[in-house]
């Protein structure tokens, strides 16, 4: 052996080693490792670290034989996991802050999900039915715990997140942040739904004033021993960490008061609410101290939101609250009291306890509102930026420019507040002789920027200036003032001259990148980045903006282009072109995509094709933002080339689902029926869901309105939806006790999520597939068991009757899209008589009778010119009409009633004759008396009011009886225009009513 492998080895044998680190799947083989593990002074892997990998292999999906993912199993190994999680939250003593510093929000959400079930919380339970009181400590605690991580959490997401800049571009990296940013997105969304029951659970526990307990390491040992034992050792007064009833109260008050404080940026009442809890927590802790064993709060936080409510609230009685120079200033800007507002800036110049950003934020309102035409405003503007001004020169900050061209013109007055802010905003006696230089130096430039000599001389024999400057600096300055030649106010140069400065690399390159976010012009874009690529090679330009998004199938191609300019070039146009589409803006997404395909066909033919099926989606948009809007139809061209879309089987081309959505959409829409239900390729049917479902509807509307030829395709179409609709039970959880976020998962059994036929749906326009879809939807809607009150639609006979399974149909997802459908098909044609029928239906099916009437009204509104013509007997049938007269009786409208029961074909004396004798009517009475044109009924009016004695409603019936028009002797063509000419202004009347 050489003596340098000798020494080598010696160095390496005296070098301590570091033990390995402890596998997850130790703390399962040894029941006592994980406490000796976090009993150490700096355990590795740290405690959170373990809660990851505990909860990450106990929600391991499995596989089983016939190769399908099935739900983690609940088996002793993942229990233990999920105990173990806990185990390690509970030595952390649930502290919220730590857990939610070092862990996701959907494994925090699991945590303490299974915190939940693991204290007996019943499943299903809405947390805010359940009295707290009644619970046991450590239950109460669980269900306290995660409302406030719930609350906490909406609160956080609120705040603005710096992005981070990511490193080398690793794909199965990036799929699982999307991942995770989705899931944590959705319980964002779950959690903001349920906000106001959080509230409510909170706003409860305040009222407890009683200890509780949460889980210990111990106390979980007991129930994995005892599982059955609810009420044992582990939930009696004495097990578990005591936590006292004014610990929680601290802190359940300072988390409701984040809450109330971030919804009052959208109610401003909310934050006298937000007040009170800050204010009560403060007041806690001065009781019991800052020193809490449990919980902590940020108590610079928690100053900051009390002078927040201050200022955002009435002032209140507190004398300290009064005084903060936030609320003062406030107060200040609000009135008007602007001398006060100077007076605080200055004396604040020596306290120094305003934040510079909150003395800009002033100066800058100030600004605006001399802007808007308050001459008397600029001033007060000078004067707060002087004081801004040497307050920034005793802190060694540089003056800004607002101040120099506020000083463009000095005056005399100008000067003398100019030295009367200086003079108080230091404390020569006490100050440092740093604090003296940075006062003295500013004075010395002011001196030599001035031109006029006599300003000169009034800061030169200053009392201050003359302490603060010596005798023989004094004359240098005098020297220096007589040698300048010509003279030169430097105040006076233009304010481009301070950007004359050359700039460093790192501000060359940021600008840069601030104008690539900005530019849209591919030819700027492109030299851009040529710039930056020539100051360095070790950015990735791709990723300056968040915003620049290109779907994973094109951004794995993307990615792989070796050369780095050129792959920041490809992915910048391509994603600023898809933005642009997005917002429809087609000029400059066309040419941004015209660049990338010029570019990409250069060096790679798949890149070039998939422009191409960009540019073709970015046509049809073009065509149907435009003159497809007026009904022009698309150039032969263009319906060509979606054909080829369609029919193109170009290998490894990584295709967009929404382009075959869009194309299949775009024929549907222009009738291109002839092509889907003839033309397309049977391999193009069998793999393609969307050309599936197009062919269908295409040939079911072709075959319409025959009642038994289309029966067959009806048939078929029919049988794809309901798939698309039905559960799948595979996807049932077991009842674990756990809060689930989402009842059902949809079923892969059909061949598209209904969320994807929804969206397909959505981009339909053509009237008659429209009204397929949609009478499909209500007939699938009425088969449901249960339901009682049916919605009708034209067509609805072509459906079979019945369903063989009705349990797998998800019903309640069904009424939803039946909703949306018709929601969105009114806003493609809202006079469309039949949709408006369809969405008064479904008010009546949910006991919206105002809303019901509405849309009835306006369905023979829009197909008789305003009831100036006929309503059509098919628009107002007898159910119709005995549907908007059963909202009229649920209304209270009870002659309204009367009125319309004379609208049947057989008029309904029973109901006519039941509704007038009520009495307690919500509608005008005896004023529609002339809109009643039936002899029968007005001869039962005259009687009724002389029975009551009511002789002035029955003079109102004789008069209406006693016209000539209505006399049984007239031909039946003069009663029928009399009945016509009363239905007309009768249905006007109820329009102005209901609309």
């Amino acid at each position: 052996m050489s003596a340098e492998a000798a020494d080598r080895e010696a160095a390496t044998s005296s070098r301590p080693c570091t033990p390995p680190q402890t596998s997850w799947f130790e703390f399962l083989l040894e029941e006592a490792l994980l406490e000796q593990h976090l009993q150490k002074p700096s355990p590795d892997p740290p405690p959170v670290q373990l809660i990851v990998q505990f909860l990450e292999q106990a929600s391991k999906p499995s596989v089983n034989e016939q190769n399908q993912v099935q739900p983690p199993p609940d088996n002793k190994r993942n229990r233990i996991l999920k105990l173990l999680a806990l185990k390690v939250a509970a030595h952390l003593k649930w502290d919220l802050d730590v857990l939610e510093k070092s862990l996701s929000v959907p494994v925090l959400n699991m945590l303490l999900n299974e915190l939940l079930c693991i204290s007996k919380v019943p499943p299903g339970t809405k947390h805010v039915d359940v009295d707290l009181s009644s619970l046991p400590p450590t239950t109460a605690m669980a269900i306290l715990l995660y409302n406030r991580w719930a609350i906490r959490t909406i609160v956080q997401s609120s705040f603005p997140v710096k992005q981070v800049k990511p490193g080398p571009p690793q794909l199965n990296v990036m799929n699982q942040m999307q991942q995770e940013k989705e899931l944590t997105e959705n319980i964002l969304k779950v959690l903001k739904e349920q906000a106001a029951d959080s509230i409510l659970v909170l706003e409860g526990a305040l009222k407890l004033n009683k200890d509780l307990y949460v889980h210990t390491i111990r106390t979980l040992d007991l129930l994995a021993m005892e599982p059955g034992m609810v009420n044992g050792e582990t939930e009696s007064s004495t097990a578990g960490l005591k936590i006292s009833a004014e610990e929680i109260q601290c802190q359940v008050c300072y988390d409701l008061g984040a809450i109330y404080f971030q919804q009052g940026s959208t109610n401003a009442a909310v934050h006298e609410n937000a007040k009170e809890k800050f204010f009560k927590t403060k007041e806690l802790i001065a009781k019991n101290g800052s020193s809490s064993l449990h919980f902590t709060i940020d108590e610079e936080r928690l100053a900051g939101y009390c002078q927040a409510c201050g200022v955002l609230t009435s002032f209140s009685d507190d004398a300290s609250q009064q005084t903060t120079p936030y609320s003062q200033i406030h107060s200040c800007m609000k009135s008007g009291n602007y001398q006060d507002l100077v007076k605080i800036f200055l004396e604040d110049n020596l306290t120094l306890s305003l934040p510079v950003q909150f003395r800009q934020s002033v100066l800058r309102e100030l600004f605006q509102k001399a802007q808007q035409g308050n001459d008397a405003l600029d001033e007060v503007c000078f004067k707060v930026c002087v004081c801004n001004t040497v307050c920034d020169v005793l802190q060694g900050r540089t003056i800004d420019i607002q101040f120099c061209q506020l000083f463009l013109k000095p005056s005399k007055e100008k000067i003398d507040f100019l030295l009367e802010v200086c003079s108080r905003s230091i404390n020569l006696e006490n100050a440092s002789e740093a604090l003296k230089r940075k006062m003295a130096a500013f004075l010395k430039n002011l001196c030599l920027g001035l031109e006029d000599l006599q300003l000169v001389f009034m800061i030169s024999s200053h009392e201050l200036f003359i302490k603060l400057l010596k005798d023989d600096e004094r004359k240098l300055l005098i020297d220096q003032m007589r040698k300048r030649s010509p003279r030169i106010n430097l105040c006076t140069k233009p304010v481009t001259s301070f950007y004359d400065i050359p700039a460093s690399a790192s501000v060359n390159i940021g600008q840069l990148e601030h104008q690539l976010i900005l530019s849209v012009d591919p030819w700027r874009i492109r030299q851009i980045l040529i710039e930056l690529h020539g100051m360095t090679s070790e950015r990735q330009f791709w990723t300056v903006s968040s915003k620049w998004e290109v779907p994973n199938v094109y951004g794995n191609v993307i990615l792989g282009i070796k050369d780095n300019l050129t792959r920041d070039l490809v992915y910048i146009l391509m994603a600023k072109g898809l933005h642009c589409c997005a917002i429809k803006d087609f000029v400059h997404a066309k040419q941004l995509f015209a660049a990338c395909l010029e570019l990409v066909t250069e060096f790679s033919p798949k890149l070039r094709q998939v422009m191409l099926n960009e540019m073709l989606l970015l046509d049809i948009y073009t065509h149907e933002a435009g003159a497809g809007v007026s009904g022009e139809r698309p150039p032969s061209d263009l319906i060509s080339r979606v054909r080829g879309y369609l029919e193109m089987r170009v290998p490894d081309i990584p295709l967009r689902q929404v382009i075959a959505e869009e194309c299949v959409a775009f024929l549907l829409n222009w009738c291109e029926n002839e092509y889907l239900t003839m033309q397309v390729p049977l391999p193009l049917v069998q793999t393609n869901p969307y050309v599936k479902l197009g062919q269908l509807l295409a040939a079911t509307c072709k075959e319409l309105p025959g009642p038994k030829e289309s029966r067959r395709t009806a048939k078929d179409l029919w049988e794809v939806v309901v798939q698309i609709c039905s559960v799948s039970n595979q996807h049932k959880r077991g009842n674990d006790g756990r809060v689930s976020l989402i009842k059902h998962r949809e079923s892969t059994l059909g061949i598209m999520y209904r969320s994807e036929l929804l969206s397909f749906i959505k981009k339909l326009r053509e009237p008659l597939v429209l009204t397929t879809i949609l009478s499909l939807f209500v007939k699938l809607h009425n088969v449901r068991e249960d339901i009682v009150n049916d919605i009708a639609a034209e067509h609805i006979s072509i459906w079979p009757s019945s369903i063989p399974n009705l349990q797998s149909v998800d019903f309640e997802a069904v009424a939803v899209t039946v909703k949306e459908l018709v929601s969105y098909a009114l806003t493609i044609n809202a006079n469309n008589h039949f949709w408006l029928i369809i969405q008064a239906d479904i008010y009546f099916a949910t006991n919206q009778y105002s809303a019901a009437l509405h849309y009835y009204l306006q369905a023979g509104a829009v197909c008789s010119d305003f009831f100036n013509k006929m309503v059509p007997p098919d628009v107002y049938t007898d159910q119709v009409i005995k549907r908007m007269i059963k909202c009229c009786s649920l209304l209270n409208c009870h002659t309204q009633v009367a009125i319309l029961c004379q609208f049947l074909r057989e008029v309904d004396y029973k109901t006519a004759f039941k509704a007038l004798q009520e009495q307690n009517s919500h509608d005008a009475m005896d004023s529609y008396y002339e809109y009643i044109w039936d002899v029968t009924i007005l001869e039962y009016l005259t009687y009724l009011h002389h029975k009551r004695g009511e002789t002035d409603k029955r003079q109102i019936a004789i008069k209406a009886i006693g016209q000539t028009e209505l006399n049984a002797s007239n031909p039946e063509e003069v009663l029928q225009l009399a009945a016509q000419r009363r239905k007309k202004k009768f249905l006007q009347a109820m329009a102005k009513l209901y609309f």
